[in-house]
């Protein structure tokens, strides 16, 4: 007979804690007569390492649900759990300080710096966490996403591709629990993107990264674990994805 010791039962306890939760949700934007409602009573668990694909038509609330699960905006009202810790009570500062350390964010458009190299892009969200390894590590990221060769190239000396590279290289330099990524294969050709998104999956797999995916491709949101479909700021449906490699 196996008895658990306190760490053991400490460890399963962690890593039954869900990477995000989301309880009753709503968010509006706008002010005045303009206000939309975007969520409405949105409700979601996502185990840890996982990858959950989200879809849905236009105007659904998919982004504004990826925004709210990476801090990037605040609820009206409900709760919203990174690892157990509630970023809903979180000061502005607290919480940037806490999306840097735990949250990886890539975006459809890439977001580099134009007068910064893909080294110094990447080094950015390191420095300002203080790490002293700052371009060390980066130059390691740049390697590991294929671009070992073109650390001292600025943005616009990069393709499209290069870019979304450069792009995920720093958002997975801090080592973050979790990945979200808003349509990351939006502006790049099928080719290209078909080699973003292999990449991307590689990376998540290798890490044990949670990964929350905004997409309006259905055979792409098939590869993930689960897909959350949203329509008018509701969930309509969670089920298991195909999971295609």
């Amino acid at each position: 007979m196996l008895i658990s010791s306190p760490q053991d039962k400490a460890t399963e306890s962690s890593s039954a804690i869900p990477a995000i939760e989301m309880v009753d949700v709503e968010l509006s934007l706008g002010e005045g007569a303009s206000r939309v409602h975007i969520l409405r009573g949105v409700s979601l668990k996502v185990g840890r390492g996982e990858a959950i694909g989200l879809v849905g038509p236009s105007g659904s609330g998919k982004s504004t649900l990826l925004m709210t699960a990476a801090g990037l905006e605040r609820p009206d009202s409900g709760v919203v759990r990174i690892a157990g810790e509630d970023i809903t009570r979180l000061s502005e500062d607290r919480l940037a300080e806490f999306r840097g350390r735990k949250i990886g964010i890539v975006f459809q458009a890439f977001h580099l710096i134009p007068t910064m190299t893909a080294l110094e892009n990447v080094a950015v969200p390191l420095e300002l966490a203080g790490e002293a390894d700052a371009f060390v590590r980066a130059a390691a990221e740049l390697k590991a996403v294929g671009l070992g060769e073109r650390l001292d190239h600025y943005p616009g000396q990069l393709s499209g591709g290069e870019q979304q590279r450069v792009a995920i290289a720093r958002a997975l330099a801090p080592h973050p629990a979790i990945l979200v990524a808003d349509e990351p294969t939006g502006n790049l050709d099928e080719e290209t993107g078909e080699e973003i998104i292999r990449l991307l999956f590689s990376l998540k797999r290798d890490r044990g990264t949670t990964l929350l995916l905004v997409t309006h491709d259905l055979d792409l949101a098939e590869r993930c674990d689960h897909i959350v479909r949203l329509k008018n700021g509701h969930i309509v449906e969670e089920r298991a994805a195909r999971a295609v490699a």
